[in-house]
């Protein structure tokens, strides 16, 4: 038996955890018409597979038509879900880890204009922010069948064989009643905090009387929203005991914070440059207050800080949820000794942000949520040892070797800089994002562990690539910034590369033109407000940084504001001239039809990058596939075969940026898809 904290088994109810890791619930938006079929059930499953105690999905299920898909969740109100339920819990518990059940009414924070247009419900009108629904009030009839929904929803779980239900009470419909800042009723569910606890406790009685005194049901429940007006940390303290004195819930996993606004979000939901844990000794000051087993998790993402969770006694249960994506096998790491090598979620949010635009995956593991063909770890080829040679050391590039390295090849990196990186190593230029340097610093240390040999200060020309006698070449060269779409003035431009190594300094007077609506150009922005004395952003879209997420974006916006930026929308960049001291900026007004001059010390301009590829084109013709991706084989998961040039002696391959520009997402999925056949 190990003495690790971590490791400890932790009693609750009938149930036994094996450790103290949990995966809270959140919605990856991996369901398939509304039901968690097989995409759904092979992420959790791998989780079990890798050691977790608990996983939590379903983030959160929904109860009822009313209560329509704000990301992906599950429909929990239709029958046929307890079919899908009941193959992911046995899949979970086939790996000796248990699976428990989020589920909600989203109440206001939902759309009314999708799946059966019905009106959005909340305790009172008050329209929220972040969803702009502006709600109906909900009568006793309404009240009546929710709570009948809730009872329903609660035994399909059961029937599932799942092995609880933990009830989603922060920004959704039961702290809604809870929160005077929603609650504006005059009736027995208004008013004081007994009043607005009314259907909470309705709710928790309905499902209990359904399924039975012995069934685990807790809830998510927020503790203090933190905003003025709102529930504050005493009366969160008292929702806390009366949910305990009810005794209805076994469990209580706290939430502090509030999400009705996307600035909100990101304090719930903290990123990179935010403290670590910043809401754990608050979630003790909860357990401390009720005796009630406790769970949590928030920027609980390195394994130091969630066993000192544990060992302080300010939990129960940890959550390394985000951590988890980056890393499903952390606990087994743990037990077998092998911590150094857990893959370290780096905090940017990239999984949470994805949701929103389709689907979630980890910024720097490529096989989260497509667990049905890519590998989280890489087997060894049954083939003959190959010599490949990576031509950068940028995440595509370290990806490629690391994979490769894994399945045993004899593995070469080229990089012409002293340092690997690439542009991650521009990113964590800004202070708050030195984090980003994980997905590196944990590439470069597997790497090492398979053996993979570096040359750096190295720019490879063909020559020095065909000199290794490699039987597969990976051009990872990246791209560089692209100022080529300007009709006059390119050599004006600073780009945002120019700031973040340090080549140029930020003027007193920056003009930022962002055409790329991603971290790049705000991250050059934010780097120039911390200096300049006057800062101007600019973009042609409607919204500034559109592919920024929700929990991202704030802190760039802070920094803006903290600034005094001038933002201006909807022009688009044409061309720079010199006139005197200071370089204009012309710009087209595509909704006006007119022309616009800026004026600034400095602009700088993000407009994605263009490809290096000159390596990867001198290579091309010596090559046996001529360069050639097999779609088909890549997408299907299978090895690349394609032979254009019989006489070739190396396969070719290019990934990330030295493709197009993206970002290290791609990168690391192009170098994955290439090499975990090899």
């Amino acid at each position: 038996m190990s003495d690790d904290p971590l490791l400890q088994p932790y009693r609750l109810k009938h149930l036994t955890f094996r450790n103290r890791l949990l995966s809270t619930a959140h919605e990856p938006a991996y369901t398939e018409e509304g039901m968690p079929k097989g995409r759904y059930r092979l992420y959790h499953a791998e989780k079990a597979k890798g050691g977790i105690a608990l996983t939590m999905i379903g983030g959160s299920a929904v109860v009822a038509p009313d209560s329509p898909q704000a990301f992906g969740n599950i429909l929990l109100y239709r029958d046929e879900v307890v079919r899908w339920l009941g193959e992911l819990a046995d899949d979970v518990h086939s790996h000796g880890a248990a699976v428990m059940i989020q589920i909600t009414h989203l109440g206001r924070r939902t759309t009314w204009g999708k799946a059966d247009w019905l009106p959005v419900l909340a305790p009172s009108s008050v329209r929220e922010p972040a969803h702009r629904a502006s709600p109906k009030a909900m009568e006793d009839w309404d009240i009546a069948r929710v709570v009948a929904d809730y009872a329903d929803a609660a035994e399909r779980v059961k029937a599932a064989g799942l092995d609880g239900i933990e009830v989603e009470a922060y920004g959704h419909l039961l702290d809604q009643f809870w929160s005077p800042l929603t609650n504006k009723r005059d009736d027995g569910y208004g008013g004081s905090l007994d009043n607005r606890l009314r259907f909470g406790l309705e709710v928790l009685g309905a499902i209990r009387k359904r399924v039975g005194p012995d069934f685990v049901v807790g809830v998510r429940a927020v503790a203090d929203e933190d905003q003025e007006g709102g529930i504050t940390r005493e009366e969160g303290l008292g929702i806390a005991g009366r949910l305990q004195a009810s005794g209805l819930i076994d469990f209580v996993n706290v939430i502090r914070g509030h999400i009705d606004t996307e600035e909100g979000l990101s304090h719930v939901i903290p990123n990179m440059g935010a403290r670590s844990a910043p809401h754990l000794d608050f979630a003790g000051e909860v357990r401390a207050a009720t005796r009630l087993p406790t769970f949590h998790a928030a920027r609980i993402q390195d394994v130091a800080t969630a066993r000192h969770a544990i060992a302080s006694g300010k939990l129960d249960m940890v959550g390394m949820t985000r951590a988890h994506l980056a890393d499903p096998h952390i606990a087994r790491k743990i037990a077998e000794g092998r911590e150094h090598t857990i893959r370290p979620c780096v905090g940017m949010g990239y999984c949470i942000d994805s949701i929103y635009s389709g689907q979630a995956v980890c910024i720097h593991n490529a096989a989260t949520g497509r667990e049905a063909g890519v590998p989280h770890v890489a087997p060894r080829s049954p083939g003959p040892r190959r010599r490949v040679v990576v031509v950068g050391a940028g995440p595509g590039g370290l990806e490629a070797a690391r994979v490769a390295g894994e399945r045993g090849h004899e593995v070469l990196v080229l990089e012409a800089a002293s340092q690997p990186g690439g542009q991650v190593r521009l990113a964590a230029a800004l202070k708050r994002r030195r984090e980003i340097m994980g997905i590196v610093d944990w590439r470069m240390s597997e790497c090492e562990r398979h053996g993979v040999a570096f040359r750096f200060d190295t720019y490879a020309e063909a020559g020095d690539v065909l000199a290794e006698d490699p039987d597969v070449v990976v051009v990872a060269t990246g791209g560089l910034p692209d100022t080529g779409f300007l009709d006059a003035g390119a050599e004006l431009a600073t780009t945002g590369w120019d700031l973040l190594s340090g080549a140029v300094r930020p003027a007193a007077s920056v003009l930022v033109y962002d055409e790329d609506g991603a971290h790049p150009g705000m991250t050059a922005a934010e780097f120039a407000a911390g200096t300049a004395a006057a800062l101007q952003v600019v973009t042609p879209e409607r919204t500034l940084a559109p592919d920024v997420g929700g929990t991202s974006f704030p802190a760039y916006f802070k920094a803006l504001s903290v600034a005094g930026a001038e933002v201006t929308l909807n022009l688009r960049l044409r061309s720079l001239e010199r006139r005197g001291n200071r370089i204009v900026a012309r710009f087209f007004d595509d909704y006006g039809r007119r022309w616009i001059e800026k004026e600034a010390d400095q602009v700088v301009v993000e407009h994605g990058t263009v490809p290096l590829d000159e390596l990867y084109l001198a290579l091309k013709p010596g090559s046996a596939n001529l360069g050639e991706v097999d779609h088909a084989a890549l997408l299907d998961g299978r090895p690349q075969g394609v032979v254009r040039n019989p006489e070739g002696r190396y396969r070719l391959f290019r990934v990330g940026d030295a493709v197009a520009g993206r970002n290290i997402h791609a990168a690391v999925y192009d170098a994955m898809r290439l090499m975990k056949d090899l």
